[in-house]
Parts: structure tokens; sequence; C-alpha cells
């Protein structure tokens, strides 16, 4: 009896241990992702906070010569660590639309800041304000690393930021609103 009693509060409190802090949830696999940093879950859209995915449609030609969605390279990686990291998050900002969150993965016994994560593997970019600076700059100084290191996406020399490409679009339409 003592020893089903012993394995009983084991069973209980191992979920207390394993699950997310206090003001933190968990990121599951099975959420539905939109990108590479943007998914939706329980009705919410959530959103990494200071980093920008490739956008979907984007091409880069791979080493082969092929032509490949860098939208879908970001979105990958980004599953990837959901399933592998088990990460929780915690909501920093809200607007209308999207909550934006920073979330953090256990590998190993180390506690690692999932942006952090998919912008040094080269498949996120430090996303940028309407001055062009970093809303988070620790994730430029990352981005810059991963750059230097051609990691992930930064090994094709056809990959475009996407501030580049969301700044192209941001210009066109302002041109077209003031004709």
């Amino acid at each position: 009896m003592r020893r089903g009693a012993i394995y009983l509060a084991a069973i209980l409190t191992s979920g207390e241990i394993n699950a997310a802090p206090a003001g933190y949830f968990d990121l599951q696999p099975g959420v539905t992702l939109e990108s590479g940093d943007t998914w939706v879950a329980g009705g919410n859209r959530y959103r990494l906070y200071g980093v920008q995915s490739c956008l979907r449609g984007t091409p880069y030609t791979d080493k082969t010569g092929q032509k490949r969605d860098c939208g879908d390279a970001s979105l990958a990686v980004f599953a990837a660590y959901i399933k592998d990291t088990r990460p929780v998050c915690a909501p920093v900002a809200k607007t209308a639309e999207t909550s934006y969150v920073v979330c953090y993965a256990t590998v190993g016994k180390d506690r690692l800041d999932l942006a952090t994560m998919m912008v040094t593997s080269g498949y996120a970019f430090a996303a940028l304000n309407a001055e062009g600076l970093p809303f988070h700059p620790p994730y430029a100084v990352a981005e810059q690393s991963a750059r230097e290191q051609r990691a992930g996406l930064w090994q094709f020399e056809d990959v475009q930021h996407p501030a580049i490409l969301l700044s192209r679009s941001a210009n066109e339409r302002a041109k077209k609103a003031a004709k």
C-alpha cells in the first residue's frame, strides 16, 4: 500500500514539475502555425516578440539550384523547435489581433530564448521598427553572427531580409495612396 501511495504521489507531482511556471503557458505541438514566428491556439493569435521569420512565398535558391520557399523553411524549423524543446511562453505585449510573447525552450539542462535560437540558427531575423531599428537589439547581434557564419538561410546567396521586402511593400502602398 505504501509503495502504491508513493507511486501515486510521484505521478501527481510530475505534472506540476513539468507545467509552465506562473504567468507562462506551454507551446505544444498541435497549434496552427501561420509562419515561422506566429501561431494560433485556442482562438488566440501569438507571435514571438522581436523576430521576423522569412515571408511565405519568398523564394531562395538552394545549393542544387532549386527554388524553395523561404517562409516554409522558417516554419519547418519553428515546428521542429516546438516539437523538440516544448517551449513555455509569456505575453509581453498585445494588440487587438495578436499577443506578442517571449518563449524559452529547455535543451538539456539549459533554458534558451526560443527567438534567439531561431535567429542564431539562421531561420528568423531581428524584427525592425518603422525607423529601421531592431525591437530587441540582442536579436540583431544574433542575426549578424548567423549571417557571418552563413547559418541556415544565410548560406543561400539570394535570401533577402524580410524587413527589406516589407519596407518595399509599405513604400509601394504609400505611393499608391498618395496618387
